[in-house]
């Protein structure tokens, strides 16, 4: 997650970079929590106002100021919004990124975004393959 900068403005604090980014995500009550406080829908821990707060600035400044492990904490968790929340992620983008520039920006950066990214395009592609060759094989067996 990202937090508040250090006194000098240079980089936000280190200070929780060795919260379990995982385990978050792995729990739906504190995932829900996270979200509740990120959409104004309810209380935030003092985790979670720091992250509300930074996160505007993060995105905008492609987390500039984070350190290497709120990079990779941020990716995991962009990444597991994509893939596993949708209906959430939208919501939280449509607040923090109306305009797509962070996922684009986040995409480009990041090399397992766009090996996601490809193997949903390709998984894609598969499905309609198969869908077409079902097709072709009923109509044979007519």
């Amino acid at each position: 997650m990202i937090y508040k900068a250090e006194k000098f403005g240079e980089k936000y604090t280190t200070r929780w970079d060795n919260i379990d980014v995982d385990e978050i995500l792995s729990s739906e009550r504190l995932l829900g929590n996270y979200k509740k406080c990120l959409m104004d829908q309810g209380p935030c821990t003092p985790d979670g106002k720091e992250l509300k707060k930074n996160l505007p600035d993060a995105l905008k400044n492609d987390c500039s100021k984070c350190s290497e492990k709120q990079k990779i904490n941020m990716h995991k968790v962009i990444d597991f919004f994509k893939d596993n929340k949708t209906e959430w992620w939208a919501e939280l983008q449509k607040k923090y990124d109306p305009e797509g520039i962070y996922l684009k920006n986040h995409i480009a950066n990041n090399r397992h975004g766009d090996k996601n990214d490809d193997k949903r395009d390709d998984d894609k592609k598969k499905e309609e393959r198969d869908e077409m060759e079902k097709n072709d094989n009923k109509e044979n067996s007519r």
